[in-house]
């Protein structure tokens, strides 16, 4: 069962979004949706965890075709209809695509969830156009990092590798990987890095919203804009 098909996880992640006491909203999409390049009609995007569509609804709403997929029923069943997107259910582990049948992928703090991240770049630069443009933003290695969740301070980051954490249910598996690595992967695969982000909140955000205070501390996020050579 995806993760996201569980009926706890679900709840405690909707309820988080609803509240807007995540990331997402104050941090992520803003950083997002500065390293997108401009949509012209007909753009062939893929995002890769697509969750509910948001994403992909801002996209296909500028104009693009959108290729939307996720491996969890429950949020694909919540997906908001739009006419440029079709929705895909499948595990990225496992997924492939026509090759050079894209000019942008995106993912949205998903692939922090993929055991296999060099595999997966590989396959996401055969998709790509020459020129295409892959952007994404993880969970930042400092905060995967502990092998201990309770940890507070930043420990273990030499130690690539799965990770199991309590967050809304027990047993969440996520995957730690250096910045090193990550680079290393892309590069690799025949990427060059455009733009490398590691958003924290304003003091204005955390006066608004207190709860924000502690991604001041560290990042919580990084995101990468990379171009297929």
């Amino acid at each position: 069962m995806a993760l996201y098909d569980d009926p706890r996880f679900l709840a405690g992640y909707r309820e988080l979004r609803r509240t807007g006491m995540g990331l997402n909203d104050e941090l992520e999409i803003p950083a997002m949706s500065a390293l997108l390049p401009s949509v012209d009609e007909g753009l062939r995007v893929a995002d890769l965890g697509c969750g509910e569509g948001e994403l992909a609804v801002r996209l296909a709403s500028s104009g693009a075709s959108v290729i939307a997929v996720d491996a969890s029923t429950s949020m694909l069943s919540q997906a908001v209809e739009h006419p440029r997107i079709r929705y895909l259910q499948a595990d990225l582990a496992q997924l492939d695509l026509p090759g050079a049948s894209l000019d942008l992928v995106v993912s949205s703090l998903a692939l922090h969830y993929v055991e296999d991240f060099a595999g997966l770049v590989g396959r996401i630069a055969r998709w790509l156009v020459p020129g295409g443009q892959f952007v994404f933003s993880v969970e930042h290695p400092v905060v995967t990092a502990p092998l201990e969740a309770s940890a507070q301070v930043i420990d273990d980051y030499a130690d690539e590798g799965r990770r199991q954490r309590n967050w809304f249910v027990d047993g969440v598996v996520k995957y730690h990987r250096t910045i090193g690595s990550i680079v290393e992967a892309l590069l690799a695969a025949g990427f060059s890095i455009e733009a490398l982000r590691e958003p924290q909140p304003s003091l204005d955000q955390v006066e608004r919203k207190p709860h924000l205070a502690v991604h001041r501390r560290r990042p919580p996020l990084l995101l990468i804009s990379a171009r297929r050579s």
